[in-house]
């Protein structure tokens, strides 16, 4: 960047600020529409002025200034390469995701508890996995699932008692494995004494804990919630508004507090000396607000869907917070600091880098989200996600980081479909399909670089589950969603046929341990996974041709060999369609191993002539073609 962005700054100066180029590029995936539209000499020369005036009935009012405002609130650029140093931990580890009440309940209850998890310990380690992830486990009423908690030192009922998460703790230690929680600090429960302290005197001093605004007719500005409404609740008790960007029963917490951000770092500290490694920080990149709480864009919230956004997806004080956080909370007295994993929805390639770049001393890993849905697609439509577009994804964001830089792999977790139905549709119960394209999954993410995020389930082949009623499902977005929809005109079957083609149960539903369940006792909180013969844990492990083996092999040959973990990646034949591959090169340049995928449903020609290779995946011999979603690990034997 060379200055300011003013009015004068030309779409190509917008373009190449990290946070323009990622604004940019939503737009463009959201319109389905390529980079070319704005990398184009004639159209990369016209000023944001211009812009202006001849867009102005388009965008409206105020767009070119929120952006002009959004864009130099951020000077920094990504680091173009950085010394290298110790590599850590995490960065050659397998993760493992863990929907606690849906992995293993070990009382009869219904409901996956910690002791259950704890059980099958054994099975995460003879996978391979390296970090347990658990999704919320904090006290909680439950509005969503544990992501509102009531308090942060103290174990959901449900889930079991401190006692039972430090035997987890060192369950998980005595296999060499570690373990991470989920933070969930952009916002708390109604139920948490903070808030209660706020609602009972919100002129007192937790009153500033959250953003509590004195009340009137309207809300204090037109942001909406992720969970439908408008994002303010008004409290009658107390005659005030309070934000809440997603339940009504999740407050969001005033980081500009620095009560606030001193509580949440003894709370990281707190956890940290009980021995957990580190953190997934949920919707980490929504803490900085700005000042004002400004009303959102119009043209800005019907591009995207929810209003407001501009003034919290990547926030004023963002960086500066979370790496306070890192000093205060991550880092231990000893100095050993625990690992840091954004959820960041909506932050692209460049300011994911910015937030998580090693010289930067906040965030290590983020979630880049637009790799779920490719260009036009949100997740309520229903359509066939196409594997050419995950590996070009990974692809260019590959190519635009640097040696400062690290990524996280993933496809699948607890708030999205599973991926195999995404690609399939309704041919996912295929089985000879449905294989090929779990196998053709597990070898883009374990053989690409970075660090590779597996949700449960997602190992055996999971699939979408069949539900039949509205009245089976508990994802509060889903059911809020439906409601909304039905207000609005639609009929009961374009309902439910959006929420089936997006609802985050899909992903939550009991894992299949055995033929038949496995998972509980008692009746499941939740409708028990439809496996289909063949995909339960235990009918995959002993199939030495399953998914669940393919990953087992896959994770034991990344660990083997340094060029599939930490190697060099060469991307080969670029622009044939339907046709991917790469070469991973040992950081010695000893080893050199070939991956191919065949990313369609149909038989294509191979792209790369036979040659001198040991296939350790795939097929028998590299044939002239290649079948459906074929996967290929092939080691090159020397020159």
């Amino acid at each position: 960047m060379t200055g300011p962005i003013t009015r004068d700054s030309r779409l190509k100066d917008v373009y190449a600020h990290p946070l323009g180029r990622d604004i940019i590029d939503k737009v463009l995936l959201q319109l389905g529409r390529s980079r070319a539209w704005v990398t184009n000499p004639l159209i990369s020369a016209v000023s944001l002025n211009q812009i202006d005036q001849l867009l102005g009935r388009i965008i409206g009012p105020g767009f070119i200034d929120t952006l002009i405002t959004l864009l130099n609130t951020e000077t920094a650029t990504p680091a173009v390469s950085h010394a290298a140093t110790e590599t850590p931990w995490w960065k050659e580890a397998i993760f493992y995701q863990v929907y606690p009440r849906s992995f293993q309940d070990s009382d009869g209850d219904g409901i996956g508890d910690l002791r259950g998890i704890n059980s099958r310990l054994d099975y995460l380690a003879w996978l391979g996995i390296d970090c347990l992830w658990l999704s919320p486990i904090f006290d909680s009423p439950n509005e969503d699932m544990g992501y509102d908690v009531r308090d942060y030192r103290a174990i959901m009922a449900e889930m079991g008692t401190m006692a039972d998460m430090e035997a987890l703790i060192k369950g998980c230690h005595e296999r060499g494995m570690r373990i991470i929680l989920d933070l969930v600090v952009n916002h708390t429960s109604d139920q948490h004494d903070w808030f209660q302290a706020a609602l009972a005197d919100p002129e007192g001093p937790y009153g500033e804990y959250y953003f509590l605004r004195p009340g009137s007719a309207q809300p204090p500005n037109n942001w909406e919630s992720f969970f439908s409404g408008s994002a303010w609740r008004y409290l009658p008790e107390a005659d005030r508004w309070a934000l809440h960007l997603f339940a009504p029963g999740q407050l969001d917490l005033n980081w500009d507090n620095p009560g606030v951000r001193a509580e949440i770092a003894d709370i990281v500290q707190f956890w940290r000396a009980k021995g957990v490694d580190g953190f997934r920080m949920d919707v980490t990149n929504y803490i900085s607000k700005s000042p004002g709480l400004p009303d959102g864009n119009e043209f800005i919230g019907q591009l995207i869907g929810f209003r407001g956004i501009e003034h919290y997806f990547y926030g004023p004080k963002l960086h500066e917070y979370l790496a306070e956080l890192r000093r205060d909370g991550f880092t231990s007295p000893d100095g050993q600091v625990g690992v840091m994993v954004g959820e960041t929805p909506g932050i692209g390639v460049e300011t994911g880098r910015l937030l998580s770049g090693a010289e930067r001393g906040a965030l290590d890993l983020v979630f880049n989200f637009n790799v779920l849905e490719p260009p036009g697609k949100i997740r309520w439509d229903d359509y066939r996600y196409d594997l050419a577009y995950l590996i070009e994804f990974y692809r260019d964001y590959l190519t635009r980081v640097s040696s400062s830089d690290w990524i996280a792999l993933f496809v699948e977790n607890h708030d999205n479909p599973r991926m195999i139905s995404k690609v399939l549709g309704s041919a996912d119960r295929d089985p000879v399909l449905r294989d090929a394209v779990g196998i053709a999954i597990a070898t883009i993410q374990l053989t690409l670089p970075g660090t590779p995020f597996i949700f449960q389930g997602q190992e055996t082949g999971s699939v979408n589950q069949p539900f039949f009623d509205i009245g089976e499902l508990r994802d509060v977005e889903s059911l809020n969603r439906y409601a909304e929809l039905l207000a609005a005109g639609m009929s009961e079957e374009a309902a439910w046929a959006q929420i089936m083609a997006g609802s985050r149960d899909h992903a939550r539903t009991p894992l299949a341990w055995e033929t038949g369940g496995g998972f509980t006792t008692g009746a499941a909180w939740l409708a028990e996974t439809v496996a289909g013969p063949g995909y339960s844990v235990a009918e995959q492990r002993a199939n030495p041709d399953s998914v669940l083996n393919v990953y087992r092999r896959l994770i034991a040959l990344r660990r083997e060999h340094p060029a599939l973990a930490t190697g060099e990646v060469t991307f080969l034949a670029s622009g044939q369609r339907g046709y991917a591959a790469w070469l991973r090169t040992s950081p010695d340049g000893a080893e050199r191993w070939l991956v191919e995928v065949n990313t369609t449903g149909r038989r294509i020609a191979r792209r790369i002539p036979e040659g001198p290779c040991e296939i350790v995946l795939g097929p028998p011999a590299r044939g002239a073609t290649m079948a459906p979603y074929e996967a290929v690990v092939a080691r090159l034997r020397p020159r």
